[in-house]
C-alpha cells in the first residue's frame, strides 16, 4: 500500500478530502493493528484521519480488519444476547455507575462483558469500582469465559481482547489527540455469533457518526448520550435511547427535558470505594435507583431479546426494582 498516495487523497491536495473504500479501509487498518505501518506514516494517518473525520464506509472497513484480530468469547446462553459495555471514558467529578447498570443485568442472568482500560487518568475508571465490588480483571479470555459461565459477568482490559489496537491507543500521549482506535475500541466484540454492544456518546457529531454506521453495518447496538462517554445513562436525567437492528433504528425513550426536580440518590463523590458502597447500598434496596438507569435497564431486557417487547421489559424492571424498594 502506498501510505503518501493515500495521505495525499485523504487530505484533498488535488481536490476534496477522498473517503477510502470499504475494502481499503480494511486493509489499512489491519496493517495498522498488525504494526505494518511505519511510524512516521502511522502518525500522520492517524492524524489525518482524526482532522477528515472518518465515514460509515471507513468505520465498516476498520471493523472487518479489527474483527479478524479480536479474541474470541462464546454465548453463555442460546437465545438471550449477552450485552458488551465498553469502558475508556469517564469524568473525575461524576461517579462511575456502569458497573451498577452490569449487576442489575446479571440479576436477570443477561451476560455481560465489561472491557476498558484499568486506569483513566483523572476519570472514575469502572475497572476500579468493579475492583470493590470483588469483580477482578480477566486476562485471558479461558478465564474470561469461566467467569461468564458461572457469575455471568467480567471485565477484561481492551489489551487482552485486541493487543494490537491497545498498542495504537497508546499514541495518545505522543499525537496529543485521541484517534480512531478509541472509536474501535468502543466498537469491538468478542463474541462473532452476536451481542448488544451499548455506546455512550458524547460529541453529537459522535453521535451521528454512530448512528450512520449501525444503519449501514445492521449490528444490534444501544447508542445513547453517555456519562462522560462511558454507556449508562445520566442519572438525573435520561437521555434518548435509540436501538439498532438489522439496519433499523427505533427509540426506545426520548431524552427527558431539563427538570427542576430533585437531583435524587447518587453516591456522594467519585471515589471508587464510595461509589462501591452506594452501589451495594442500591442493589440491597437501602438507597433508590436512578429512574434514568432503571429505563435503561428495561431497553436492555428487550433489547437482548430477554423480554418480548417493551412493555414486558418495563414490567419486569418495575418488580424486580419494586421488591428491592420493600426490601
Amino acid at each position: 500500500m502506498n501510505y503518501s498516495e493515500l495521505l495525499k487523497q485523504m487530505a484533498g491536495e488535488a481536490d476534496l478530502p477522498r473517503d477510502m473504500a470499504e475494502w481499503e479501509a480494511e486493509s489499512l487498518f489491519g496493517a495498522m493493528l498488525d504494526g505494518g505501518v511505519p511510524e512516521l506514516e502511522l502518525g500522520a494517518i492517524l492524524t489525518t484521519l482524526y482532522q477528515k473525520g472518518e465515514s460509515a464506509s471507513e468505520l465498516l472497513g476498520f471493523g472487518r480488519a479489527l474483527a479478524q484480530r479480536v479474541a474470541r468469547l462464546e454465548r453463555v446462553h442460546e437465545s438471550v444476547l449477552p450485552v458488551v459495555l465498553p469502558s475508556y471514558g469517564g469524568s473525575s467529578d461524576e461517579p462511575n455507575l456502569l458497573p451498577l447498570l452490569a449487576l442489575l443485568l446479571q440479576r436477570f442472568h443477561v451476560p455481560v462483558l465489561i472491557h476498558g482500560t484499568l486506569n483513566r487518568e483523572g476519570s472514575a475508571s469502572a475497572a476500579y469500582v468493579l475492583r470493590e465490588l470483588g469483580i477482578m480483571p480477566s486476562i485471558g479470555t479461558e478465564q474470561a469465559q469461566q467467569e461468564l459461565a458461572t457469575r455471568g459477568i467480567v471485565f477484561m482490559p481492551g489489551g487482552a481482547l485486541a493487543p494490537g489496537l491497545a498498542a495504537l491507543m497508546s499514541l495518545q500521549a505522543r499525537l496529543g489527540v485521541c484517534s480512531v482506535a478509541h472509536l474501535m475500541a468502543r466498537l469491538l466484540s468478542p463474541f462473532p455469533d452476536g451481542c448488544l454492544r451499548v455506546i455512550g456518546a458524547s460529541h453529537p457529531g459522535r453521535v451521528s457518526q454512530l448512528q450512520q454506521y449501525f444503519l449501514a453495518s445492521g449490528e444490534v447496538a444501544m447508542l445513547l448520550e453517555g456519562m462522560g462517554g462511558e454507556p449508562f445513562a445520566n442519572p438525573h436525567r435520561r437521555p434518548r435511547i435509540e436501538l439498532f437492528d438489522g439496519g433499523m433504528r427505533s427509540v426506545l425513550f426520548e431524552a427527558e427535558a431539563e427538570s427542576t426536580r430533585a437531583l435524587g440518590s447518587v453516591p456522594r463523590s467519585s471515589d471508587p470505594s464510595v461509589t462501591a458502597q452506594w452501589i451495594r447500598g442500591a442493589l440491597a434496596g437501602k438507597v433508590p435507583l436512578p429512574m434514568p438507569l432503571i429505563n435503561q435497564l428495561a431497553c436492555c431486557l428487550y433489547a437482548t431479546g430477554y423480554s418480548a417487547d417493551m412493555n414486558q421489559a418495563k414490567a419486569l424492571v418495575a418488580v424486580e426494582t419494586g421488591s428491592l424498594a420493600a426490601a
